[in-house]
């Protein structure tokens, strides 16, 4: 089929009201009218669904669209419908959401020619009774949208999109257009090998989005700050994206009780509350949807005006299409991320007990994510150097590293050494390897390959491991160094390394930013077990001193170690709050409801005279109001535990893991509640364990921290059996 440009921006007009096309978009629909196969990498906003929604309304036939999301399709048929008036018909979805009579309509539209689009779910498109049906009617073309589901190292990895390319070949042949707003060249690979389209046309758009703002934050008092950011921007419409389905649930009652209208959206809620949900935001109802990241792919909101991730995502991909929502309309779009290394240990948890490929694949993406979070380059020149493309700016201007630049040194000699390591072996090694030769670290690894005797062991030992990992990050995004994802990330240097060796030049560097290592904000009635950070400011550097003296007074007439009292974080968030009533303390930092009753009066006392005797200003700073504790869960627990029913028995009854029971049961001990599980540690734990750690948090222990707990106790000590000679300890003491 041939088509004018000149009828392609009539029909542009009559159907969508638009004059002008995008970008490549005219290109690459009359490529696909003609008959051949298309990929097209695009940036989100660029106007991906054009370029297979006006080819289907003018080719003969019905366009079969492969979507991965029930909540994408009905969106893209509303649209599609608001556009065309006459008929509903001319575009459907078929998917397990819609019911007989619902299905019958498909059909009969389907075989009357009526539909000129289809939209199916991978999983409906491999159904038998799918098939049938499709071999009745002319098929214009295939478009396989969100592309990247087919590749294991994308980051919405889908097998079912593995089967697309056997179903089309029972169907008989039509061109394929595959689309896709994220990427890199292996995903873009894998794509185009899974449906046999190697020779397609490439159509690739720059994947800078120049009006997004990015910025990575230390996940330290997250909810506090997501409240600011969001009253500043108040009115606006943003995103929330969370890990977990229940952290989804409990951000959004925590925004509501702040006088933020949001709701949440997760794949395990049914299909009804997801849809009115999805639609309340897009119809402005509601300011911010907390979402896992089931919410979003396709979702044509251009006024997106922020992206928070309380969670750092798995991959560069899914970070860059997640905060891929906000300005799509060109304007302004603000992406904050909440960061710190705990959450990439949980996602590492999570990986495990899958198939031994999967998780190296994961953990290379999951490497990735945290060198962008933790450099100080160019955010932007990190991004679009992990999709093959350059940017050649050093100083992007709209991401956090470059307006607050931090000080570069001479690299020269460090990257020097790094090449010239890199270049002596005959086999590639990852970084982490590399960074240990050069620091003197012996493993099992260096020995085996005798690295511990190469003449680079240990030149690099007056920096530590961080840095060297920092130099070698830096290479790689400056074209020195080359990463092979696909071969699990090993380095190997490039043609410009080889000519950097030969011909040394300045090379300017920054050190990658120091992030706390603790967990992010815990729930307020958790906060206080929370383990001592490292990231926190003291805001008043006199009272802070004064409040650890009142401390120690404390902890020596108690007999009590002084973290049971209240924690350095806690007395930090009071140097720079100065609460001077009961009510205010509670909103600092690790001070539940018992804490502030129990050990509060004197500080309170201490504080209200320093700030009366020196005449502090105290900060007004932005009220945030807790959620009533009302869990189902703690009061079943405390219920049960009354009973001195054992806590697997909980667990199995909540369907919860034992590990949930227990981080519920010191968010109720944190809080003020005394609880006995003395009959449960006693069947489970040794007698003399119990002892001995109860000991150690009471006379030995510089903080309440678990890790400290297990590295000073020996690997005798189970995590779980110290957990709960803890829960115990902090009953009996702290409450």
């Amino acid at each position: 089929m041939k088509i004018s440009s000149e009828e392609l921006h009539s029909n542009l007009k009559k159907f969508f009201g638009f004059d002008t096309f995008k970008g490549e978009q005219e290109k690459i629909i009359t490529h696909l009218i003609e008959g051949n196969n298309a990929f097209v990498l695009m940036p989100t906003g660029g106007g991906k669904s054009m370029c297979y929604q006006l080819p289907a309304l003018l080719m003969p036939g019905t366009a079969i669209v492969v979507s991965p999301l029930i909540a994408l399709m009905k969106n893209q048929v509303d649209a599609i419908r608001g556009f065309i008036s006459g008929s509903d018909g001319v575009a459907h979805f078929l998917n397990s959401s819609l019911n007989k009579a619902q299905i019958q309509e498909v059909k009969d539209d389907l075989l009357s020619g009526v539909t000129k689009l289809l939209y199916v779910a991978p999983e409906s498109l491999t159904k038998d009774e799918t098939v049938a049906l499709l071999r009745q009617i002319h098929i214009s073309f295939y478009a396989i949208d969100e592309a990247h589901c087919i590749s294991e190292w994308g980051h919405d990895f889908r097998p079912e999109y593995r089967h697309i390319r056997r179903i089309v070949d029972e169907l008989g042949s039509a061109p394929i257009i595959a689309l896709t707003a994220t990427a890199t060249p292996k995903v873009q690979a894998d794509i185009q090998k899974n449906l046999c389209m190697m020779d397609a046309k490439v159509f690739k758009s720059s994947f800078n989005r120049p009006n997004l703002y990015y910025e990575v934050r230390d996940k330290v008092n997250v909810r506090k700050e997501m409240i600011k950011f969001i009253k500043e921007n108040d009115g606006k419409s943003g995103i929330i994206y969370c890990l977990s389905r229940k952290k989804t649930e409990e951000i959004a009652e925590f925004l509501n009780v702040n006088g933020i209208k949001a709701l949440p959206y997760h794949a395990g809620m049914d299909a009804a509350t997801r849809a009115k949900n999805q639609d309340m935001f897009l119809m402005e109802e509601v300011d911010v949807i907390v979402a896992t990241i089931a919410f979003g792919m396709g979702i044509d909101k251009p006024d997106v005006r922020f992206v928070i991730h309380y969670d750092i995502p798995k991959s560069l991909e899914g970070y860059y299409q997640e905060t891929g929502r906000a300005g799509r309309d060109g304007q302004e779009g603000k992406c904050i991320t909440f960061y710190s290394y705990k959450d990439i240990l949980k996602l590492e948890k999570f990986m495990q007990g899958k198939p031994l490929s999967e998780q190296e694949i994961g953990k290379q993406l999951l490497l990735e994510t945290v060198a962008y979070a933790e450099s100080n380059r160019c955010r932007r020149k990190i991004l679009l150097n992990y999709f093959g493309e350059d940017y050649p700016q050093d100083n992007c201007c709209n991401c956090d590293n470059c307006l607050h630049p931090k000080k570069l040194f001479e690299g020269k000699e460090y990257l020097a050494l790094v090449l010239e390591l890199v270049d002596s072996m005959n086999e590639n090694f990852k970084v982490d390897h590399l960074a240990n030769i050069l620091t003197g670290e012996t493993n099992s690894i260096i020995k085996s390959y005798k690295h511990h005797l190469s003449e680079f062991f240990g030149m690099g030992k007056d920096k530590g491991v961080k840095f060297w990992v920092a130099i070698i990050r830096q290479a790689v995004v400056m074209h020195f160094l080359h990463k092979d994802l696909e071969q699990y990330g090993l380095i190997s240097i490039t043609p410009k390394g080889k000519e950097f060796l030969e011909h040394p030049h300045s090379v300017l560097m920054a050190e990658d930013r120091e992030f706390a290592d603790g967990d992010e904000e815990e729930d307020e009635d958790s906060a206080a077990v929370s383990a001592v950070r490292h990231g926190g400011g003291v805001g008043d550097p006199a009272l802070f001193s004064m409040l650890k003296d009142l401390r120690k007074d404390m902890s020596r007439k108690l007999k009590l170690p002084g973290f049971v009292i209240f924690t350095d974080p806690s007395l930090e968030d009071m140097s720079i709050h100065y609460p001077i009533t009961l009510d205010e303390l509670k909103n600092c930092q690790g001070v539940g409801e018992g804490k502030a009753r129990k050990f509060g009066k004197e500080f309170i006392s201490l504080i209200a005279k320093y700030v009366e005797e020196y005449n502090i200003q105290r900060p007004e700073d932005i009220v945030v109001k807790s959620l009533v504790n009302k869990s189902a869960n703690k009061v079943y627990i405390i219920q049960n535990i009354d009973r001195k029913i054992p806590l697997e028995d909980i667990a199995e009854a909540k369907n919860m893991e034992l590990s949930d029971v227990l981080d519920e049961l010191e968010a109720i001990v944190a809080a003020g509640t005394r609880i006995d599980i003395d009959y449960y540690i006693r069947q489970t734990v040794d007698e003399d364990k119990v002892e001995d750690i109860y000991e150690y948090f009471k006379e030995e222990a510089q903080s309440d921290s678990i890790a400290d707990a297990v590295k000073e106790l020996g690997p005798d000590y189970e995590e779980e059996e110290i957990r709960l000679v803890r829960i115990k300890f902090l009953s009996e003491v702290a409450n």
